[in-house]
């Protein structure tokens, strides 16, 4: 669907450049003052960016549309547009949920960068909005006793308002935990916004986390909202946060001690509304002994601490986990087989990769065999090699053979498309013969 922009400005050269400017993102409309915009968006349909001089002297400024726009449709961004000289004005409206805002003269990049920006941000808004009608919130798939004890504690903590730190090994699903806590707790219909601190140089971390100023270094041809700021009515997922450096571990601490951020190249403090979870696979206690983590910091993020054991240490979680990962990846939606043997040989691997590399490996093994049935030998070594522990709990003992596995999964797929064997052949990847061979029919 084609976005739709509003662009309000009482300077009419400003509304045909900003016209301009736009109509390559989407349905341009314009309102030449506060009055008409607060028509257009009381009007519908709703728009998915409004665009906004501040000072306009007839019936009312910028403010006036964005409460205008967040009252029509919080989701949708508003961004500001000011004079050098109403910069603190500027300010008040971004403390009052705009989006961004950008100053005149106009910079044509800064203005296409920082639309596009906010445009993805509705898009992203609308998809999880809408994935979250469709399918389940994430949850965590296992029955042991180990990862009951985290079901348990995660509702527990999913009411509080304080910080949470998770740790575990790389791999175990911390992200995941992460999920579960924002989805059960009050914020839930805010966002949840991922931050993987590794990944993020130092030099640009300040500005992810805390947003910008224009002109506050080289490059920064516009104001940028930080990832605090994005995350407002929500949770930030601090990933891998042992990985952050001293000066923004101080920051951070500012943030979570007075619930305000301070943009790069901005003196004014911002109030934000965030709750903390972080995660990391290091320990933190160690790291703080050695002096490389703030031990402040520390008692701010590890109010409640959650624990993901590693994968070979519950191994009872394997067998569900393999089936959750082959139905997400099942092709054209038929319910693929694993064998006695292929849980077996999974179950007693040790997964140094964890649940992440037991999903890659279970990925692979889908889409690079065409049957829909698993056996030891869709494993890459040394897994599909490991030592298959004898009588594993839940297999059985009277088992059918792979040729029966295999009729019962292509009579399966079969049924699906209705009985149309050139459907069922695409579906399996093979050729009708071979279709024919599986179902035991050579005619």
């Amino acid at each position: 669907m084609t976005p739709r922009l509003l662009v309000v400005d009482d300077d009419p050269h400003a509304l045909d450049l900003l016209q301009r400017l736009l109509s390559p993102l989407g349905e341009v409309h314009q309102a030449s003052n506060a009055r008409e915009a607060k028509a257009a968006l009381e009007a519908g349909p709703r728009f998915d960016l409004v665009m906004t001089d501040m000072a306009m002297p007839d019936a009312g400024d910028g403010l006036v549309v964005l409460q205008a726009s967040r009252a029509a449709s919080p989701d949708t961004p508003v961004i500001v547009v000011t004079a050098y000289g109403n910069i603190e004005g500027a300010l008040d409206t971004i403390q009052q949920g705009a989006f961004d805002y950008l100053s005149k003269p106009f910079d044509v990049d800064a203005i296409i960068r920082v639309a596009r920006r906010a445009l993805e941000q509705k898009r992203l808004v609308d998809e999880n909005r809408t994935l979250k009608q469709q399918v389940k919130p994430a949850s965590l798939v296992g029955r042991s006793a180990a990862l009951l004890e985290v079901f348990k504690q995660v509702a527990r903590a999913a009411q509080s308002e304080v910080p949470v730190l998770i740790t575990g090994e790389t791999g175990t699903g911390k992200e995941m935990v992460a999920r579960s806590l924002h989805q059960r707790s009050p914020r839930a219909q805010g966002p949840f916004v991922p931050v993987d601190c590794g990944a993020i140089a130092e030099s640009l971390m300040e500005s992810e986390l805390f947003g910008h100023a224009r002109g506050a270094f080289t490059g920064a041809a516009g104001a940028r909202r930080g990832l605090f700021e994005e995350a407002s009515g929500g949770t930030l997922f601090l990933d891998e946060v042992g990985d952050i450096g001293p000066k923004i571990q101080a920051q951070l601490l500012r943030a979570l001690q007075e619930g305000e951020i301070r943009r790069v190249g901005e003196s004014s403090p911002v109030k934000v509304d965030v709750r903390v979870v972080a995660a990391t696979n290091r320990d933190l206690n160690e790291l703080t002994k050695e002096g490389r983590f703030r031990e402040d910091l520390l008692y701010r993020l590890d109010v409640v601490r959650l624990h993901l054991p590693p994968l070979r240490e519950r191994k009872e979680d394997i067998p569900a986990l393999v089936e959750h990962f082959a139905s997400q990846y099942a092709r054209g939606g038929a319910r693929p087989v694993v064998t006695a043997e292929a849980f077996a040989r999974l179950t007693a691997y040790d997964w140094p990769g964890n649940v992440r590399q037991l999903e890659n490996v279970v990925a692979r093994a889908l889409a690079l065999n065409a049957t829909g049935i698993l056996t030891p030998g869709d494993f890459p070594e040394p897994i599909g090699d490991a030592q298959a522990r004898p009588h594993a709990a839940g297999l059985a003992e009277d088992l059918p053979s792979l040729d029966e596995l295999s009729r019962r999964y292509a009579r399966q797929v079969l049924q699906q498309a209705q009985g149309n064997k050139s459907e069922a052949a695409r579906l399996l990847g093979v050729d009708r013969k071979t279709l024919y061979r599986l179902l035991g029919d050579e005619s």
